[in-house]
């Protein structure tokens, strides 16, 4: 273990978060909000003691594959601790432990939250709330990966370890200038949603603070009302960057560099845009046939919201879908388990991982009949090594038996099944909101401190792809010389 090189990545990654406070401190000067000061505070202790720490660069520059999962894991634990102090010190959140479960579930994009009302928040304190969507969304390392200079032999294991999805790519040769392209994108949405909103007459704060929810498909709001509080034209913007931030940001490039047609083979996208109009158009006719609406277009248009908010892992909700007839219900549960594309900012088991799997499976149902016969998974016209596969398989099976845990886990809280199954799902697959007291209108207050950490662990888990968690407790990880 390579521990030169965590010390100098964590006092970065230190110093970074001290100059992310300085913004919700820029927040309580315009709102003239006494807290401020401490955001500035610790903006001035987190740079200082980072600079201090990453000093000394690591006289191994080196590191791989284990370093750079644990260093990935470190990292995300340590801003969510260090996160979580506003919440507390501000008197928004009294127990440190639900501070922290708000932290993780801001950075990890999850939105789920404790907090029965927002209204009363001090704004730096909400605006840093929804921040932490935007920081998390792309990955504060991705950030770090493109401003530090790194051999990028070594730079894509963090990569790997902190990008959604089975294997993660270079848009071009050097991974910092592909971490600069992605934060370019990622930008270019997040302004381009914000005047887009604002034209609706959406407040300014507003439309930051919702922006940084939709395109870190994060899900907290500002308001008790949520995203129903807003016009349907503003509702209508914001579906369609859910959707677009559900999307892997390779395909977006693509369409920078002038290859559009490139874009629909990509079997992902596809897919992904066909889940999703798919079970929109499936609980649009199941809520019209129930009676639930008996207007079409406005019926299509909560249901395109909700699945586009469930699909991308978002959260939001515009109606309270925990209402809506089993059929819907069900088809947003299954939304939820899916997820969005490998290379967005939602999380879930990935559309990707799930063609691989179905694959897979179809290729073992000819081998059965066909003992000679020999065929790969491809994937966009091309053969996937069988290592990807062999991965994947891997995180199914990880993934089913974190699920199956954390459930029996909760279960010892006393809520109902319902209830404990669905807060399981949403919380590992970072989406929110669940079903019955952890629906659309609820939250995770009424859970104890002992749930709340397997719901952190878990959070934690889905948004890091399981692997960079699970290793920390690996004792072999520990030694140096390993």
């Amino acid at each position: 273990m390579n521990f030169g090189f965590l010390r100098f990545l964590l006092g970065r990654l230190i110093l970074v978060m001290g100059a992310l406070f300085l913004l919700p401190f820029i927040v309580a000067v315009i709102y003239r909000e006494d807290f401020g000061l401490v955001f500035f505070i610790m903006a001035v202790v987190c740079m200082l003691c980072g600079y201090l720490i990453s000093r000394r660069k690591p006289a191994a520059r080196e590191f791989y594959a284990r370093e750079g999962f644990v260093a990935t894991s470190l990292s995300w634990i340590l801003m969510s601790l260090i996160g979580a102090l506003p919440f507390v010190l501000s008197g928004t959140i009294d127990s440190y432990v639900d501070a922290l479960f708000e932290t993780v579930s801001g950075f990890t994009t999850t939105g789920g939250s404790i907090l029965t009302g927002v209204d009363g928040m001090l704004r730096c304190v909400q605006f840093w709330r929804c921040f932490t969507h935007w920081i998390g969304g792309m990955g504060v390392l991705v950030f770090l990966l493109a401003i530090l200079p790194m051999a990028d032999g070594y730079g894509m294991h963090l990569m790997r370890a902190e990008s959604p999805g089975p294997t993660a790519s270079k848009l071009v040769p050097k991974l910092g200038s592909t971490a600069k392209i992605l934060y370019l994108i990622y930008i270019l949405f997040t302004v381009l949603e914000t005047i887009l909103l604002a034209l609706t007459g959406m407040p300014l704060y507003d439309c930051l603070t919702i922006t940084f929810s939709t395109v870190g498909t994060g899900g907290f709001a500002v308001t008790n009302a949520g995203i129903g509080g807003y016009p349907i034209s503003s509702q209508i913007i914001i579906t369609v960057f859910m959707i677009l931030c559900g999307v892997n940001f390779n395909a977006y490039y693509l369409l920078f560099i002038g290859h559009a047609a490139k874009v629909w083979r990509i079997e992902e996208v596809r897919y992904y845009l066909l889940i999703v109009f798919g079970a929109a158009a499936a609980i649009t006719g199941d809520l019209v046939l129930h009676g639930y609406m008996t207007d079409l277009p406005l019926a299509f248009h909560h249901a395109l919201f909700s699945v586009a908010s469930i699909s991308s892992t978002t959260g939001f909700a515009t109606l309270d879908f925990n209402l809506w007839p089993e059929f819907s219900r069900m088809m947003l549960v299954l939304v939820t388990l899916i997820g969005a594309c490998a290379g967005s900012t939602g999380g879930g088991f990935k559309v990707s991982r799930l063609l691989i799997l179905i694959k897979s499976a179809a290729n073992e149902i000819v081998f059965v009949t066909h003992r000679k016969s020999v065929r790969r998974v491809h994937m966009d016209g091309k053969g996937l090594d069988d290592q990807t596969v062999k991965s994947v398989s891997a995180y199914a099976v990880l993934y089913v038996l974190i699920f199956a845990v954390s459930a029996a886990l909760i279960s010892l809280n006393g809520t109902d099944f319902v209830t404990s199954l669905t807060a399981v799902g949403a919380t590992l697959n970072n989406v929110g909101p669940g079903l019955n007291a952890v629906g659309p209108m609820g939250n995770y207050s009424a859970f104890s401190a002992f749930s709340k950490v397997v719901f952190i662990f878990d959070m934690l888990a889905g948004r890091l792809e399981i692997l960079p968690i699970l290793i920390l407790f690996k004792p072999s990880t520990w030694k140096k010389n390993a």
